[in-house]
């Protein structure tokens, strides 16, 4: 609403309950609704490391099961994981929703600023650098 994701912050209360004034918490229970989180824990943020290496899982599993890394823009991959904050998004355990498709279109038009370790990576499974070839 007007910028703001409600959503998140809701979540960002609920989670720093023990922060909020008296007079907060109580409009927030008793206006609105909101409890506090009570054992519900933060997700878990990812680093940029981690986010190249739930994208790279996701290519080497479609790679497996497609034999190429021909991937339509669209393409959505359902990347199985294990159970845990890491492999839990979307309600899911053990399911990981990965754009692939446009994370490798994206990825090949910064293909310049990849380190030499990344690109190799995709090299192994036969990616295609040119978004056109």
């Amino acid at each position: 609403m007007q910028g703001e994701d409600l959503g998140r912050w809701v979540t960002a209360q609920r989670l720093g309950w023990e922060k909020l004034l008296p007079a907060q918490q109580w409009l927030l229970e008793n206006v609105l609704g909101v409890e506090p989180a009570g054992d519900e824990q933060r997700p878990v943020r990812r680093t940029q490391d981690t986010m190249w290496a739930v994208n790279l899982a996701a290519a080497r599993q479609f790679h497996t099961r497609e034999g190429h890394l021909r991937v339509p823009r669209k393409h959505i991959e359902h990347l199985k994981t294990g159970s845990g904050p890491s492999g839990r998004q979307n309600g899911v355990d053990g399911v990981v929703v990965v754009k692939l498709g446009t994370w490798l279109d994206d990825t090949r038009k910064r293909a310049a600023k990849l380190n030499a370790e990344r690109r190799a990576e995709l090299d192994h499974l036969g990616m295609r650098w040119a978004s056109d070839g």
